[in-house]
């Protein structure tokens, strides 16, 4: 059953795939989708630079705003026939027409410039069509990486796809200038759609070797998350803060085409010929591209992380309004004048692009993330409207500008730079602006849970827990608080708490007391000393006064004398008592000795139990330790579970086999498996060891492997992985529930040690497990094919087949729990509900496993959901397993081959079955299943022996007469009785 991983990489390739952080198995989507790309960016950048150089030829820069204008319609228009299509074919054949939309109408563009009545607005409609197809290729993109590629994935490739644009400048820029030496202009028309039908061929590719990573279906919406947010404030932070990227990304839009616009009117003011402007703008874009893909590179990604997303984002506005306030001074007649303004401007062209398409782009999937998942969609689609309508904007502004300069008798170039100024200081507001709103609206839907709490400001997220904390209110919301906040920031929730104890009620003191003592500060010592009283509760005292003795090395043992009289609460009492056994002299520790033993000797139940939790807080035992084997066995559960937790604050190795003892039983379980969380990695082995013991009751074994996840170091995270690995049947589900259930709370628990163990399984991992079970479902499946009802009838092959299906069953929902490491764990669970209902629900569960799955697999995997007929299942899973028909017998015993994958019970009916046909087991099963560690496996095999071998029986019988299972050693002594061996 163990699967096979394909061929390793030469090792050169496997360092190459780490220097760019990519894994073995991305590798290949990764360069296909970075050729395609390339490719396709290089023709458009190609029909760029040509109808750039035949458009201001043509018509000149003061016709671009009508560019501009018109690009947006036909932008819009576009992005509603690729939504359209979806609704009519297959995604995979939609992302290939597409491209072939985009690339065959530029052979007609070619044919227009021939005819002079048609070449005006050939060369026209080609720089709007230039215009529109940049967004579609990259919307195009932006789909494939989405089906090709999970979120996990998409985070380490997107950057190395997209930077195939940055190559293609380089690429095209250069290769431009040794073109035009060959051909003219209007002949260069020609290479753009050849290179752009290779770009598309690359794509078919794709489409075609991974057909599995799109559905087969059209476009349906299927909302698997269905969350509503009905909170007020959420909906109208939200609302702001789409407003606001809303202005972000519409003057981002506004500046890039505005700064265009001055760009080549004054690249038109120089007087080049159409040849000597194409070869200007190839070498610009050449340099340029050479520059973005630098930064992108080595640059980008540390800027962001030294500087903060926002930071990084206001650095392009920024430098916009310096350069073109300088652009505004040489642009005097008395300093440069006309050449000043061309230099100028060219220089802030290319700190625009540099930038934009650099540490911008970069930082734009980010903003996004606030937004609730279920609306982000909508949201960036809207976005993208936005911006097309932008464009539009900025080419009404134009006009309206030009048409004032000439009213006014002024030149225009100045005007567009005062407006180039103002933009960039309100696109730098906007900027500071989103970010409180990023921040509050991170804030309040982390209180929500949608959101892990890293992804939020600490810093605000305390305030306003602290805010929340002053104001009245119920306790009970008060006490949530401070769970959240121990939750997100365990080892300064002193700093936070210390300052309102006073102004807290008792109960709220109490937890709050109990929270700080995890992570004692000195700092604040204070703060607590004042809670001492002799008036105070009991508990907060005894509290108290742990908290300070804790945090002060000199404080005087004196002081405890008076808690130790006997007419002292026994919770102060012991905690004094425990503090000096700590802290004092030979003869005071002998005291405090004496006290904590007429405690856990006393006749009340309370004295035993607080004297038990003093032990815990000390650090020595000394003779103590001798009434530990009594308390365990104490009448009050109280007692007993108070020493378990004392045996492991005191790290008594003795008694630890005691914990895993109290694993066992229901009244002590939740105590034990406290202890041993507390105990950390030391327990690590000794949980490990009885998880893995077969001859264990399940229910010890589970509870083990539940206080494995509990303890949550890497360590114990590393375990489990290594073992899911190796184990099977029910081991196997009992980890994947725990490293799922610690998946999805990882981000509450603001721990990666989760994430670097389940890094380590990997995609490939996972899927090598999903394999597995899918080899192993085809054995069950052609078991169930070769042991039908009418080749086998019988009530054994009844309990057979049933045990089969039951195998299956658990077979699948190990499938799902798999899943969930791939995909949103909301996504699976909302398929599996769904799998779960009617017929008409089931399709929908198979509908959203459709749309989400992306691996080799999926066909396999949804043919198995469908609950089709054993033959159609076999059939579907052919890649996986080859079925081939044979005998009853034969199938049962190649079932026997695999009997270690098989269910306790299922493994029982084998033999029963056999038994009932008479069939022959080999020897080796037969032996080997005497030793298995479930009592009605060994029950099965002696009936089945008994009818078998005899002689075999006899001599086995004495054997095992004192086997541990009550119902195996009946069975033996009746068998004994039988062949008169009494």
């Amino acid at each position: 059953m163990q699967s096979e991983f394909s061929s390793s990489p030469p090792v050169w390739l496997q360092k190459l795939f780490a220097v760019l952080n990519l894994r073995t198995e991305e590798g290949d989507r990764t360069l296909l989708l970075f050729a395609f790309y390339t490719l396709m960016s290089m023709g458009i950048m190609w029909l760029e630079f040509s109808s750039a150089a035949l458009f201001l030829a043509e018509y000149g820069a003061s016709s671009l705003p009508f560019i501009y204008l018109f690009t947006a319609p036909v932008g819009i228009s576009l992005g509603s026939i690729y939504s359209w299509l979806q609704r009519l074919l297959p995604l995979r054949q939609v992302i290939v027409l597409i491209a072939l939309l985009m690339t065959l109408p530029i052979f007609l563009f070619r044919i227009g410039l021939d005819v002079a009545i048609w070449a005006p607005a050939t060369i026209f409609a080609m720089r709007l069509w230039m215009e529109a197809i940049t967004n579609l290729n990259d919307l195009n993109l932006s789909v494939l990486a989405g089906q090709l590629f999970n979120i996990r994935e998409i985070k380490r490739t997107y950057p190395l796809i997209s930077s195939g644009n940055l190559v293609a400048d380089v690429l095209s820029g250069f290769t431009l200038v040794a073109v035009l030496r060959v051909v003219d202009i209007n002949n260069m028309i020609f290479l753009v759609p050849a290179i752009m039908l290779l770009a598309t061929g690359v794509l078919f590719y794709i489409s075609t070797a991974y057909d599995h990573a799109f559905p087969d279906s059209k476009l349906r919406t299927v909302d698997a998350t269905n969350v509503k947010f009905s909170a007020r404030r959420l909906r109208k932070l939200i609302r702001r803060y789409v407003l606001l990227l809303l202005s972000f990304f519409v003057i981002a839009q506004g500046l890039l085409y505005l700064l265009e616009y001055q760009f080549l009117y004054q690249l038109t003011n120089q007087g080049f010929s159409v040849d000597t402007t194409a070869t200007f703008l190839g070498i610009f874009t050449g340099i340029l591209g050479l520059a973005e893909l630098f930064t992108q590179l080595f640059t980008s990604s540390r800027l962001i992380e030294r500087l903060g997303l926002f930071i990084t984002a206001g650095i392009l506005p920024a430098l916009l309004v310096v350069l073109s306030g300088l652009c505004l001074l040489v642009s005097l007649p008395a300093l440069a004048g006309a050449t000043g303004l061309f230099v100028g401007l060219v220089v802030l062209k290319f700190v625009d692009e540099w930038l934009r398409y650099t540490v911008v782009a970069s930082s734009r999937p980010v903003l996004f993330q606030p937004i609730p998942a279920q609306r982000r969609a909508r949201i960036q689609s809207l976005i993208g409207v936005a911006e097309a309508v932008g464009i539009g904007l900025v080419g009404v502004g134009i006009l309206a500008v030009m048409g004032l300069s000439r009213w006014l008798g002024i030149g225009g170039d100045r005007i567009f730079l005062v407006i180039t100024l103002g933009l960039s200081l309100l696109w730098l507001g906007s900027i500071f602006l989103l970010r409180s709103q990023y921040l509050n609206l991170l804030v309040l839907t982390a209180e929500r849970g949608l959101l892990s709490y890293s992804d939020a400001s600490l810093r605000v997220l305390k305030q306003a827990i602290i805010e929340a904390l002053d104001k009245p209110g119920p306790e009970a919301d008060k006490r949530s608080l401070i769970e959240l906040l121990t939750q997100i920031e365990p080892r300064s929730i002193s700093e936070v708490l210390a300052p309102m104890l006073s102004e807290l009620s008792p109960g709220l003191q109490q937890q709050s007391l109990e929270t700080m003592l995890a992570y004692p500060d000195h700092t604040f010592t204070g703060y607590v000393d004042a809670l001492i009283s002799p008036s105070q509760e009991p508990a907060i005292l005894a509290l108290a006064v742990r908290y300070v003795w804790l945090t002060q090395e000199d404080a005087d043992v004196n002081k405890l004398k008076p808690y130790l009289q006997t007419s002292v609460d026994p919770v102060v009492r012991g905690t004094a008592a425990s503090m000096m056994l700590k802290r004092g002299s030979s003869s005071e520790r002998a005291k405090a000795t004496y006290i904590l033993q007429q405690m856990l000797t006393h006749k009340e139940e309370r004295e035993r139990v607080m004297g038990c939790r003093a032990l815990g807080e000390a650090e020595y035992m000394q003779g103590l330790r001798l009434h530990v084997p009594n308390l365990l066995q104490d009448d009050s559960l109280r007692v007993r579970r108070s020493m378990l937790e004392a045996i492991a604050s005191t790290r008594l190795e003795k008694h630890y086999p005691s914990l895993l003892q109290a694993l066992r039983y229901k009244s002590t379980r939740e105590a034990a498996m406290q202890a041993l969380v507390d105990l950390g990695n030391d327990a690590l082995p000794m949980l490990v060891s009885v998880a893995n013991n077969a001859y264990r009751s399940d229910t010890l074994r589970h509870q083990a492997w539940n206080v494995i996840g509990r303890i949550g170091t890497l360590r114990a995270m590393n375990l489990l992985v290594s073992n899911l690995m190796t184990s099977w049947g029910p081991p196997r589900r009992w980890i994947l529930r725990i490293l799922v259930k610690l998946s999805d709370e990882q981000n509450i628990r603001r721990s990666t040690d989760i994430e670097l163990a389940l890094d380590q399984l990997g995609r490939q991992g996972v899927e090598t497990l999903l394999n597995q079970e899918l080899r192993f479902i085809g054995q069950l499946c052609g078991a169930l094919v070769d042991f039908t009802e009418d080749k086998v009838p019988g009530d054994a092959f009844d309990l057979l087949r049933r045990a089969i299906r039951d195998m299956r069953t658990d077979a699948l929902e190990r499938m799902l729990l798999l899943m969930r490491f791939l995909y949103p764990s909301s996504t699976i669970q909302a398929a599996e509900l769904s799998l779960e209902g009617s017929s008409s629900s089931r399709a929908q569960g198979l509908e959203i496993l459709d749309n989400t799955l992306d691996i080799p697999a999926k066909r396999a995997i949804l043919a198995l959901f469908e609950q089709s007929s054993e033959e159609v299942t076999v059939a579907a899973i052919g890649g996986f397993v080859v079925y081939e028909p044979l005998s009853p017998q034969a199938r049962l015993g190649q079932l026997m081959e695999i009997r270690h994958f098989l269910s306790d019970w299922a493994l029982a009916c084998c033999f029963h079955a056999a038994r009932s046909e008479q069939w022959r087991i080999s020897v080796d099963h037969v032996v080997a299943s005497l030793r298995h560690p479930v009592g009605f496996v060994r029950e099965a095999v002696l009936s089945y022996l008994d009818m078998a071998s005899p002689r075999a029986l006899e001599s086995l019988l004495p054997m095992m007469e004192n086997d541990p299972n009550p119902l195996v050693a009946d069975q033996v002594k009746k068998m004994k009785k039988k062949h008169a061996l009494v």
